[in-house]
C-alpha cells in the first residue's frame, strides 16, 4: 500500500488512526499494541499477502535469537549473534541476489545462467538490517526485548516499515514500552499533520513532475542512443532532485504519520545538497542508513584504529557493501565504489589541512554527487557511461530547431560551433530547464523540514527557520491544507516511491 494512494489516505489512515484513539481512550496498552500490529500487517500484506509469513517468521527467529542473547552463557553469546546475523544475511541474500549471483557465476564460466523466479520481498533490505542493529544492541547490552508484541510493532509499525527510516531499538522500543504515550494527541496530530503534508507535497507534485524529465533521456541512454550535452545534464539533475524529494518526502511522511501516534521517529534527511564535502553530505543524507553502515560494519571492520591505509580501505568496503544493500546490480556497486573514494579523497584532503572555499567546496561535492547518480539510475552500465560522456560534452550539443527559427543568423553561427539542432518541442526544452532550477532553488536556498518544524520533539530537534518556522495558527492551516489539497488532487495515479523494493 502506498502513502501516495486513495486507499491509503482515504480508508486505511482514517479507520487506523480512528481505530487507535478509541482503542487508547480506554488505557488498554497492550490491546493498543495489537491494533497497530494488526494494522501494521494488512498494511505490508496489502500488495502481496503471501509475503506475510515470511517477515512474520523473521520477526519470529530474531525475536528468539534476541532472547538467546539475554539469556545465554558469555561465550555461546558470539555464536548466537554469528547465527542471528547470517540467518538475517542469508534471508537478503536468497530473495535479493540469488539471480545477480547466478548471472555472474554464468557469465564467469561462459554458460547461460538460469534465472529463478524470485519475487523481492517488499522492505526486506529494511526490516533486515533494523532486526540485524537489534540483534548487535542486544549482545552488546546483554537486554533485549521480552515482550513479543513490543518486537512485533517495533519491526512491523507501518510508517517506517517499507522504506525507513532504519530505526534502532533504543529509540523506537522504550515508547512501545511507555504506559500511556500511545494516544492521538491534538498538538501531535496536528504537527504530524504537517509534516506528512509536506512529504506529499514533496513526492507528488515535485518528485514525480522530475522524473519526467529524468526518465526518458535514461530510457533512451539505456536503449543505445546519447544524449546531448544538456539533455544529459538535465536528466541527471533531475533524476538527483528526484529522488531527494521522493525519499526525503517518504520519510518525512512516516515521521509524520508515526507522530499522529505520538511516536517519533528519526529524520533522514537535512539538507544534504547543502554539504560542503562528501562527509559532510553522508552525514545529512539517508541518516539512519548512514549511520548503520557506521556503526554495524566500518566500526566492526576496525574503523579508524588500525592506521590511516586500513582505515580508508574499511571506508571502501563499507560504501561498496552500502551500494550492494541498495540493489543486486554492478552499477549500485560502482555507485557505492564511488562514494567510498570520494570520502578516502576527503578524508585526505582534511588530513593535509587546507581549507577550499566555501563556494568551491559546495560546487565540487555537488557535482560529484550528482555525476554519481547516473550510476544509481540508469538500468545497465553503458547507459550510465554515456551519460556521464554527454555531460562531459563528448556526444555534442543541441538547441531544439525551433529556438534557432525564431532568431536571425543563430542557426549558422551554431552549425559553425558544431551545435545540432534536434526537433525538441522549445516548451518541453525550457520546462527541464525550469523544472531543474525549481529543483536546486528549493534544496539549496529553503530550509528542509526539521528546520520548518523544529517543535517536533527531541528526535527532530533543529533550530526554527524563522519566518518559515510552522506554528498552531489560521495561516499555517491554510497554507498546510493548500499543500495537502494540491498533493491529494495529483494521487489519482500514484507512482511508487523510488525505494519502494528496495
Amino acid at each position: 500500500m502506498l502513502f501516495n494512494s486513495y486507499v491509503f489516505l482515504f480508508a486505511f489512515l482514517p479507520l487506523t488512526l480512528a481505530g487507535f484513539a478509541v482503542i487508547a481512550r480506554g488505557g488498554d496498552h497492550r490491546l493498543v499494541l495489537l491494533w497497530l500490529a494488526g494494522c501494521s500487517l494488512v498494511f505490508y500484506g496489502w500488495w502481496y499477502p503471501g509475503y506475510l509469513a515470511l517477515i512474520l517468521a523473521s520477526i519470529a527467529v530474531n525475536y528468539a535469537v534476541g532472547l538467546r542473547l539475554g539469556d545465554s552463557a558469555e561465550r555461546r553469546r558470539r555464536w548466537v549473534l554469528a547465527a542471528g546475523i547470517a540467518f538475517n544475511v542469508g534471508l537478503l541474500g536468497y530473495f535479493k541476489y540469488t539471480n545477480f549471483i547466478a548471472e555472474n557465476v554464468g557469465a564467469l564460466l561462459g554458460t547461460r545462467a538460469e534465472r529463478f523466479d524470485i519475487v523481492l520481498p517488499l522492505a526486506i533490505s529494511f526490516f533486515t538490517f533494523q532486526q540485524i542493529s537489534y540483534l548487535v544492541d542486544s549482545y552488546r547490552s546483554g537486554a533485549p526485548q521480552r515482550s513479543a508484541l513490543r518486537y512485533l510493532v517495533y519491526v512491523a509499525f507501518f510508517p517506517q516499515l517499507i522504506a525507513g527510516p532504519i530505526v534502532r531499538h533504543g529509540v523506537l522500543g522504550p515508547q512501545l514500552a511507555e504506559p500511556g504515550r500511545l494516544a492521538v494527541r491534538r498538538r501531535g496530530l496536528a504537527i504530524g499533520l504537517t509534516i506528512f503534508a509536506i512529504g506529499l507535497f514533496k513526492k507528488v507534485l515535485l518528485a514525480d513532475t522530475l522524473a519526467t524529465v529524468a526518465d526518458p533521456v535514461f530510457a533512451a541512454a539505456d536503449a543505445g542512443t546519447p544524449a546531448d550535452l544538456l539533455a544529459a545534464w538535465a536528466a541527471v539533475l533531475a533524476f538527483a532532485f528526484q529522488i531527494y524529494f521522493d525519499f526525503s518526502g517518504y520519510s518525512d511522511m512516516a515521521v509524520g504519520l508515526a507522530k499522529m501516534f505520538n511516536v517519533n521517529l528519526p529524520i533522514n534527511f537535512y539538507s544534504p545538497y547543502k554539504a560542503t564535502s562528501i562527509i559532510d553530505f553522508w552525514r545529512h543524507w539517508h541518516i539512519t542508513l548512514s549511520s548503520f553502515l557506521r556503526d554495524y560494519l566500518y566500526i566492526p571492520l576496525g574503523g579508524n584504529r588500525r592506521g590511516r591505509w586500513r582505515s580508508h580501505l574499511n571506508v571502501l568496503v563499507t560504501m561498496l557493501i552500502g551500494g550492494l544493500w541498495h540493489g543486486a546490480s554492478w552499477n549500485f556497486v560502482i555507485w557505492g565504489g564511488l562514494h567510498g573514494l570520494y570520502l578516502v579523497v576527503n578524508r585526505g584532503w582534511r588530513a593535509l589541512g587546507p581549507r577550499m572555499p566555501g563556494g568551491l567546496a559546495w560546487g565540487l561535492t555537488f557535482v560529484a554527487v550528482v555525476a554519481s547518480w547516473a550510476f544509481f539510475r540508469a538500468e545497465t552500465y553503458a547507459g550510465a557511461t554515456s551519460l556521464l560522456t554527454s555531460m562531459a560534452g563528448l556526444n555534442g550539443i543541441a538547441v531544439p530547431d525551433g529556438i534557432v527559427r525564431r532568431i536571425d543568423g543563430l542557426g549558422a553561427v551554431l552549425a559553425a560551433a558544431g551545435v545540432g539542432m534536434p526537433i525538441v518541442p522549445v516548451l518541453d526544452w525550457l520546462k527541464a530547464i525550469a523544472l531543474v532550477a525549481l529543483g536546486l532553488a528549493v534544496v539549496t536556498g529553503l530550509p528542509n523540514t526539521a528546520e520548518i518544524v523544529p517543535t517536533y520533539g527531541g528526535v527532530l530537534a533543529a533550530p526554527p527557520a524563522r519566518p518559515l518556522a510552522w506554528r498552531p495558527s489560521p495561516g499555517w492551516a491554510t497554507a498546510i491544507g493548500a499543500m495537502l489539497a494540491l498533493a491529494v488532487a495529483g494521487v489519482s495515479a500514484p507512482t511508487e516511491f523510488i525505494y519502494f523494493q528496495f
